[in-house]
């Protein structure tokens, strides 16, 4: 069974077309949720300056504090498409409302938190709060834009998530510079609370309702198998500084085994004329969904484990303060920000090309930056090392940003919550593998040679392979568009039985 054009492969209708009345608070609502869900992605990578800090305060032990930050990572992953098809079935703006709602409550519960195991409940909770918020953002942009209008909300939507992704350890070492005491690191998490409450009155005021599908049945055999897949994957991940993956490894193939379960039943679902959790079109039907999946999995391999590695190298290595390590990252946030926005103005014309050029400059950028920080003098590399970054970060403004729009824009609305959740789940697993993986092989270079610069480099080529495999999808993608936009030489009865040449006229 495979959708029509219109239902899933083919392009989204103008913003004259289908009945599509542009929201005249469109632009406003796009604020409020760009706010918010840069607070849920802020918080994957603020809290990890502060370990140290909260650690002592509350007298834990190293895999307790762990907990603090894999437990939100996890608890966020496991909500993704559970809480993009409850959004799509039922009403987007009130999931989204009531999430941040929890949100806030939550950062102020992780706060005034007496002792660790307080805080990672806490932070358990407020990670189930985010993802159940983060699909509903990509489902409201879909709603409320079309056409090129989509394009430019997305860029600001990848300008989001390259910026709160990189932003974290400098905004965590800025929090901890501006606080004093041993309780400083409280205001990593109060800081959520002004901004998420004003963020929830706007939203009251500015966000639109949902129309109902009248499909409010929930595959629950589905949110179970999907669940424990996806738990079964990323649990070895989170525990890693404790040797988590040589003794959880069979988890692994588990994972893998139940997810494939998880998707036999899906389309068993489907065809039986049921609503599957995750509707299995989406992946053979939907131009460009499976291939802009892999890559941001592939990408954010690399990219979210390069931040711990960093942070290891200038904090330990060259001894810099929280603060300065973050500032030494800045330029990649800064290139990734102008670039996404601007390339939220070129994906409808440049397409894949987009992509492939973006991660050709995050691998020159990260590459040139690993070779200067290897050879150059100390006390100069992170100078030498900024306009590198920039380029890098320049590069993943045309990554994310683009890859988004092209993976989400032919996604019926109906199904937007669940395919913008499965797109970040599988986010979250490539953060997982990166941010586990690279600092382990940075702490085994350098438990074998005592040298930094020998383990920041071997960890930043772990990351390139990441960026590599991710540029192939992309290259492999952007040549089959090629191919498929040239005319072909065929006799006019042989281009009429052409279903693809039918879903493109």
């Amino acid at each position: 069974m495979t959708a029509s054009p219109s239902a899933a492969g083919g392009r989204n209708p103008g913003p004259q077309e289908a009945g599509y009345k542009p929201d005249p608070r469109r632009w406003r609502a796009l604020w409020v949720t760009l706010v918010a869900g840069f607070m849920s992605l802020l918080d994957v990578t603020i809290v990890a300056v502060a370990l140290p800090t909260i650690q002592r305060a509350l007298h834990a032990s190293p895999a307790q504090v762990q907990w603090v930050v894999s437990g939100y990572a996890l608890a966020f992953a496991l909500a993704l498409v559970t809480a993009g098809r409850l959004g799509d079935a039922l009403d987007r703006r009130r999931i989204f409302l009531v999430a941040l709602s929890g949100f806030v409550i939550f950062s102020a519960a992780c706060g005034a938190a007496p002792d660790i195991t307080l805080l990672v409940v806490a932070r358990l909770a407020q990670g189930l709060a985010a993802g159940f918020m983060a699909p509903q953002n990509s489902a409201l942009i879909q709603q409320l834009f079309r056409g090129a209008e989509r394009g430019r909300a997305f860029g600001y939507f990848g300008t989001t998530v390259g910026i709160s992704s990189a932003a974290g350890p400098l905004t965590g070492g800025a929090v901890l510079a501006l606080t004093s005491g041993a309780q400083g690191w409280r205001w990593i998490f109060y800081v959520n609370v002004p901004i998420g409450i004003l963020a929830v009155l706007l939203g009251i005021r500015l966000l639109p309702r949902t129309r109902r599908s009248g499909r409010g049945h929930l595959d629950l055999p589905g949110v179970l198998l999907l669940g424990l897949g996806v738990l079964a994957l990323m649990y070895p991940l989170i525990q890693a500084d404790s040797g988590g993956i040589g003794r959880l490894w069979w988890l692994f193939p588990l994972g893998a085994a139940v997810l494939a379960v998880f998707a036999r039943w899906q389309r068993r679902l489907l065809a039986r004329g049921a609503q599957p959790l995750l509707d299995p079109r989406l992946f053979t039907a939907v131009r460009g969904y499976a291939v802009g999946a892999g890559v941001g999995t592939l990408y954010f391999i690399g990219f979210s484990g390069v931040w711990l590695v960093f942070a290891l190298f200038y904090q330990h290595g060259l001894g810099f303060s929280p603060l300065r390590s973050g500032l030494a990252v800045t330029p990649f946030a800064l290139g990734s920000a102008s670039a996404a926005v601007v390339a939220g103005r070129l994906v409808d014309r440049l397409g894949r090309l987009l992509t492939v050029c973006g991660l050709i400059g995050v691998i020159a950028g990260l590459g040139g930056t690993a070779l200067l920080l290897r050879f150059a003098p100390l006390d100069t590399a992170p100078w030498f090392a900024a306009p590198v970054l920039f380029l890098g970060g320049t590069g993943g403004g045309f990554v994310v940003s683009p890859n988004i729009t092209m993976t989400l824009r032919d996604v019926p609305v109906r199904m937007a919550g669940a395919a913008g959740g499965a797109l970040q789940t599988g986010q979250r697993l490539g953060a997982a593998v990166g941010t586990a993986a690279l600092p382990g092989l940075f702490y085994l270079v350098l438990g074998r040679s005592d040298d930094y610069r020998s383990a920041l480099v071997a960890a930043l080529g772990a990351a390139l392979v990441g960026m590599v495999a991710s540029l192939a999808l992309a290259m492999f993608d952007w040549q089959r568009d090629r191919r498929m936009r040239r005319p072909h030489r065929k006799c006019p009865e042989e281009v009429a039985n052409n279903p693809v040449h039918a879903r493109q006229t």
